[in-house]
């Protein structure tokens, strides 16, 4: 059974492989009616688990044990672009991703990332992509600051001043994040590019936190694999943007997909949808219960 699951495994690594480096005008013909779509495969997973058999374009109720910002997001993205007129079916090839999804959109080999991206980003690559309307417009970010919950001292943040003893992690690959981090006063910002290594040093206890999206557990706590972060009680930190889906320009289905991506995320935000997924993932919180430290 191992060695069949490994052979399957193999397999699907060699199509990926030879997808990816395909040339450009026959990926968009094996690809006319199913359109591949990367995606990390932790959230893959959640992804899954959260749909539970449930058609993704009938979901209203986005609370769920696995419900998060990125899952809400490849929601949100396959809702709008079916109202808004987009026809294609998608599949889905997760992996341990880092930027070479963002390098396949800029090339045309994949039509779009349903991860959304700060417009900080977004407009670097702009010369490539088309950027959507936000489906997180600015100022509606507020992140938590996560760390082990064995490290009493971080969780007894208060002020901007106590941030001074302690250490951060993000990637200047994210220009909003390191941005915001770069203007707290922290002791020292450690670059690492990885997510995932990012929450596996904050939870060993090698750098003291990160910033992250406030999760769906009634302690806003998260889980994954080993890592367990919990969020400083009643402090967050302001992230001063707006989030977009990014698409290729150079995907023969590229403008089609904004046009039909911009039509549907104003329907979705007519009927509230949006406020009322990113609320029952707890990544909208109540700022009034929450003291922003940099605001």
């Amino acid at each position: 059974m191992h060695v069949f699951l490994n052979l399957k495994t193999a397999l699907i690594r060699i199509t990926w492989f030879f997808f990816t480096t395909l040339p450009l005008t026959f990926i968009n013909t094996v690809t006319a009616e199913e359109i591949i779509i990367s995606i990390r495969d932790d959230v893959y997973v959640d992804y899954k688990q959260f749909l539970n058999g449930r058609n993704v374009l009938q979901v209203q109720d986005f609370s769920g044990k696995t419900i998060r910002r990125d899952v809400v997001d490849m929601i949100i993205a396959q809702q709008a672009l079916k109202l808004g007129g987009f026809e294609h079916t998608f599949h889905y090839s997760p992996g341990k991703l880092n930027f070479r999804n963002t390098k396949m959109i800029q090339q045309g080999k994949l039509l779009i990332s349903f991860d959304s991206y700060w417009l900080s980003d977004a407009l670097a690559l702009q010369e490539n992509v088309y950027i959507s309307k936000p489906v997180i417009k600015r100022g509606e970010y507020v992140a938590g600051i996560y760390t082990s919950p064995k490290n009493k001292a971080v969780l007894s943040i208060r002020t901007l001043e106590d941030l001074k003893r302690f250490t951060a992690t993000s990637t200047p690959k994210w220009r909003t994040d390191w941005k915001t981090l770069q203007d707290l006063p922290i002791k020292e910002l450690i670059r690492e590019d990885e997510w995932l290594s990012q929450a596996r040093l904050v939870n060993i206890q090698w750098v003291d936190f990160m910033l992250m999206a406030f999760h769906s557990t009634p302690d806003k706590s998260f889980t994954l694999e080993n890592i367990y972060l919990v969020p400083v009680e009643g402090v967050g930190v302001m992230l001063d943007d707006s989030r977009h889906f990014v698409i290729s320009k150079n995907h023969p289905l590229g403008a089609h997909a904004l046009k039909a991506m911009n039509k549907g995320l104003a329907i979705l935000r007519k009927q509230k949808l949006i406020a009322k997924a990113y609320l029952q993932a707890g990544f909208f919180v109540d700022k009034n219960n929450l003291k922003i430290i940099n605001k």
